[in-house]
């Protein structure tokens, strides 16, 4: 219960603070508490600048208050400025002749200061009575921090009263409303994406007032890229163009009134276009490395990736993720194609594939099956040393070895070869080479090998044996019928000149064979 009271504690305070109204002033100047005849007249400073010791029967605490506040002095109702007001409280003494109230803007060093002066009549009849000074006429700005000291005349070393403040800034509604440079205008854009150019209308500013409009990357700044825009006040239209180079997350339009100390408005419109930040990739081949640098800034984990064939998924990279807010590097890094650059963020993952159009040196692996072994060749146009091994794949991005690893180099765009004996095929043994001479290189496979020449001719063997043993079955049924059909027309044209039937020539041939075969036995 009393954490709620708290908070609500603190709304209120905060709250009070945004919407306190500023008190107002006609006019400038001097007041002294009634009765007391007081002057005032501008001071350097410097003539009451060195102390004195303090009479014996002065007090230290002569000076009993000093409350510091803001004034706001308006012209007509709408050209108004702020002031310091500043009220203090001393015992009247004899051996004081006044005040120095000096004002100190800790920013950028810069005071201005102003005497007091009593008159002695007045000062000799109301000795020991305590005088309420209040002084409004030091102007001030917005957001000002200033070091205000009060000190006698003349000045009594010990004897000095001082209070830093802070002028309201702009998120007071009362500030914000009448203070010219808290008026930053509105901004209302149009991109056209063929020009290259966003349009701006501004409203809400300083009437007759000269108005900046720019474009700028904010990092802990807003940086300047080179458009920039003045919208006179006197115009009618308060719109202008400005032309870009891309469209990036870091991208602001920024305007404000032509007035010193003008509050800027920014409008950052484009935070989810993050496209063009991976396209900053550069390679230098001298020293093979390959680097990225964010246009803007921006939370991204960056990967190198090898970018499969299948499915055309990018596979990371051991030990190349890196979580950087700036320059990320790759040294000695392998220019194949298919070597890529993945980054990733909370609103997705982009892939950049810096050697994919041809520019750089690449190489390619190639193999030819032969009797009992396979040949592995390369082929690459710069001098580079390559591992190779068969190897089962298990998963997308995994092969597992089962076999020796060999080694060869390759260059000058001549083919190298190396031989791997043994049987090698079936839809999940690889063939898996890389580069050895580079620190990042990408795996390159070559998988579902077909069998070898000895075993398809062995196999192709078998079956040519048993199509033609098939093939002289048939050929010799087909004999033994067509010798078994010429002998029975041969004896029945023969008995057909004899006069009998062709039943009985069929049966006489019949009982022929039979009594034929009988003998034989």
């Amino acid at each position: 219960m009393l954490a709620v009271d708290i908070q609500i504690l603190l709304v209120i305070i905060l709250g009070t603070t945004d919407c306190q109204i500023i008190p107002r002033i006609e006019e400038c100047g001097l007041s002294c508490s009634q009765g007391f005849h007081c002057k005032s007249k501008p001071s350097t400073g410097i003539f009451n600048s060195f102390c004195r010791d303090a009479p014996a029967s002065l007090s230290s605490t002569v000076l009993k208050s000093m409350k510091l506040s803001t004034a706001m002095k308006c012209v007509q109702g709408s050209q108004c400025s702020l002031h310091l007001n500043i009220k203090g409280t001393l015992n009247l003494d004899e051996n004081i002749r006044g005040l120095e109230i000096c004002s100190l803007s800790v920013d950028v060093q810069q005071s201005q200061c102003v005497n007091v002066r009593f008159s002695r009549k007045t000062s000799n009849k109301l000795l020991g009575r305590k005088v309420h000074v209040q002084f409004n006429c030091f102007e001030v700005n917005v957001a000002q921090h200033i070091y205000v000291t009060m000190k006698t005349i003349p000045n009594y070393c010990e004897v000095k009263l001082s209070q830093e403040y802070y002028v309201e800034d702009c998120r007071n509604n009362d500030v914000g409303k009448h203070i010219p440079v808290c008026f930053a205008g509105k901004l209302d854009y149009n991109v056209d994406r063929v020009r290259k150019t966003i349009s701006v209308n501004v409203s809400d500013f300083l009437q007759d007032q000269d108005y900046y409009v720019r474009l700028c990357h904010k990092w802990f700044t807003c940086e300047d890229v080179g458009s920039f825009a003045l919208i006179k006040g006197k115009e009618s239209l308060k719109s202008t163009s400005l032309q870009y180079s891309q469209l990036l997350p870091c991208l602001c339009i920024e305007g404000w009134s032509a007035i010193p100390d003008a509050r800027r408005t920014q409008l950052c419109p484009f935070k989810n276009d993050t496209k063009a930040l991976w396209d900053r990739i550069v390679y230098n081949p001298a020293t093979q490395t390959l680097a990225w640098e964010p246009a803007c800034p921006v939370h991204v984990t960056v990967n190198l990736c090898r970018l499969t064939k299948p499915n055309e998924q990018c596979v990371d990279l051991q030990n190349s993720s890196t979580t950087a807010p700036e320059k990320v590097k790759y040294s000695r890094v392998d220019t194949h194609p298919r070597l890529c650059m993945k980054f990733t963020t909370k609103q997705g993952s982009w892939v950049r594939c810096p050697f994919a159009h041809g520019n750089f040196p690449a190489w390619k692996m190639r193999i030819a099956a032969r009797a009992e072994q396979t040949q592995v060749s390369f082929i690459s146009q710069t001098k580079a040393q390559f591992s190779v091994l068969v190897c089962n794949k298990a998963q997308l991005s995994s092969c597992n070895s089962v076999g020796i690893r060999h080694s060869v180099s390759a260059g000058d765009s001549h083919p190298t070869s190396v031989n791997i004996s043994g049987e090698i095929c079936g839809s999940q043994v690889c063939i898996q080479s890389w580069r050895t001479d580079v620190d990042y290189s990408v795996p390159l496979q070559i998988c579902d090998i077909q069998c070898t020449l000895s075993s398809q001719s062995k196999e192709d063997d078998e079956n040519a044996v048993r199509i033609m043993l098939l093939t002289a079955i048939i050929l010799i049924l087909v004999t033994m019928m067509a010798l078994l059909g010429h002998k029975i027309l041969t004896v029945f044209h023969r008995k057909k000149h004899e006069g009998r039937s062709p039943a009985q020539i069929i049966r006489q041939s019949f009982s022929t064979r039979a009594k034929s075969t009988s003998s034989l036995h």
